[in-house]
């Protein structure tokens, strides 16, 4: 029989990354990467939306076996802006899910529509600093002329899927994470459209696929630019937590938390949740129910920086720590403070480089195995004896697993496949070519196995430490005392 190949794409915020699987044996292939340029300044973070398609096509081409390539899909990270002309080709560079500019537009977003009740009753969302609705409400106010010229809206896996068939089509799982598109609804939401700070025609959006539904085939054009024959099946894609998700076949109420330049707590659930503290995104899931999500801007990126500012390694941290430190060196989305910057506690004339350190991990640690029970209560609850499973570029480091670990009490499960939001594509691909639920093709892959660490005693003198320092900072970390 002969071997069918597919290839299931991550567009993440620093590269585009492809794996090609065997869709009999699930076995990787083939894979490639190709890295973005970012732009960053003060609380800006854009990219030009051809630097990505570039990137498929040379990503596509590391792999060595393009041709071979019978079904492909996208995922991408989520949120932003890509404002697209009446030719579908981009105004600007596009506004990333980690740029907080829009802080006031959101805020004036949740009173233009009622407040925080209104938003959770519609959306579930709550309209924060980068997200899709307040990122365009923001280019409206800032750049009109650009807004006025915008015929079409995307998000980045939205483009690429575009550019590859030629049709505006997202999925629910994408749509769920804009503001303006409810997971609650399973639709676009005309009360959000019509507010006179977004005035969006639904005409601007993409058409919102359902699971294992096909995006189109793989056009002439792009084949030319990709090496892809054309023809082939494209599927709907996702966003990127929800296509990680989507590899590991994770069953609801089985926690996970995902270290990247961000971090994201999140689970499956059978219900929509809806959270005025603004906490909690109402994010559908890839498999068809729903991905209650938890996100903090500051992740690995952080404790990196703070490395570097403090002239480590990233792994040169101290064997305990008293000192607190709070790493929102870009705003920060859990808790809600777009203005914020890092601040540390604690500390004194001992106080050592290390400590700090270890500090910075605890501080992401803490917003992210805090924000479990933020999750609990908002979907239909966690399993009291499921491990963390722990993802993402900070999952397979020795002291963000003691640290997770320490502070949740949990086990932890670390999946032994890496770029598991791309596996999650090609699962999505193989689901179209093999006539099978996409789950049901990454259940069949095990792509979520891999080690476990088995639970330790929860460290409640450090989160009550942390808890109560973050408290106390509250004021000075909600004002704007530090905005550009």
């Amino acid at each position: 029989m002969e071997r069918k190949l597919v290839a299931g794409v991550d567009c993440s915020t620093q590269a585009t990354k492809v794996v090609v699987v065997d869709t009999e044996s699930g076995k990787l292939v083939a894979s490639g990467r190709v890295a973005h340029d970012v732009f960053r300044s003060g609380a800006a973070s854009e990219t030009d939306p051809e630097n990505w398609w570039q990137a498929l096509a040379g990503a596509l081409v590391q792999t060595g076996c393009v041709d071979k390539i019978d079904a492909i899909s996208v995922a991408a990270q989520q949120l932003g802006v890509v404002a697209l002309d009446s030719d579908h080709r981009p105004l600007r560079r596009a506004i990333l899910w980690d740029d907080t500019r829009s802080g006031r537009d959101a805020e004036e977003l949740r009173r233009s529509l009622g407040g925080p009740d209104a938003w959770a009753e519609l959306v579930g969302t709550q309209p924060l600093a980068g997200l899709s609705v307040a990122s365009w409400a923001w280019l409206k106010r800032a750049e009109p002329a650009i807004a006025e010229k915008t015929r079409f809206i995307r998000l980045p896996h939205d483009f690429l899927t575009e550019r590859l068939t030629d049709d505006g089509v997202t999925d629910r799982g994408e749509a769920s994470g804009t503001g303006w598109w409810s997971s609650r609804r399973e639709s676009y939401v005309p009360e959000v459209l019509e507010l006179p700070i977004v005035q969006i025609d639904p005409s601007m959006l993409p058409r919102v696929l359902g699971p294992n539904q096909p995006a189109g085939a793989v056009t002439h054009q792009a084949a030319g630019h990709t090496g892809l024959a054309a023809g082939i099946p494209v599927g709907c894609g996702t966003g990127d937590n929800m296509s990680a998700a989507l590899a590991l076949a994770v069953t609801p109420g089985t926690p996970v938390i995902s270290l990247g330049t961000s971090g994201t707590a999140y689970m499956r659930s059978d219900h929509a949740p809806a959270d005025p503290t603004g906490q909690v995104f109402a994010d559908a899931s890839a498999s068809g129910d729903h991905l209650p999500l938890t996100c903090t801007l500051n992740a690995t990126i952080a404790v990196d920086t703070l490395a570097r500012m403090l002239g480590l390694d990233r792994g040169q941290v101290a064997e305990r720590t008293r000192a607190v430190a709070m790493p929102y060196l870009s705003g920060e989305r859990l808790p809600e403070y777009p203005y914020a910057r890092g601040t540390i506690a604690g500390i004194d004339h001992a106080t050592t480089a290390e400590e700090i350190l270890l500090a910075a991990y605890e501080g992401v640690a803490y917003s992210l195995v805090q924000s479990l029970e933020t999750l609990e209560a908002n979907s239909s609850g966690i399993d009291p004896d499921a491990p963390i499973v722990l993802i993402g570029g900070g999952a397979r480091g020795r002291i963000w697993q003691e640290t997770i670990g320490r502070l949740s009490g949990r086990g932890l499960l670390i999946p032994d496949a890496d770029e598991l939001v791309a596996w999650g594509a090609a699962a999505q691909a193989a689901g179209i070519l093999c006539s099978e639920a996409a789950v049901d093709v990454a259940r069949r892959w095990r792509v979520a196995n891999g080690a476990e660490i088995p639970a330790r005693p929860r460290d409640d003198e450090t989160i009550d430490r942390i808890a109560r320092v973050r408290q106390a900072a509250h004021e000075l970390n909600a004002r704007e005392l530090f905005s550009r």
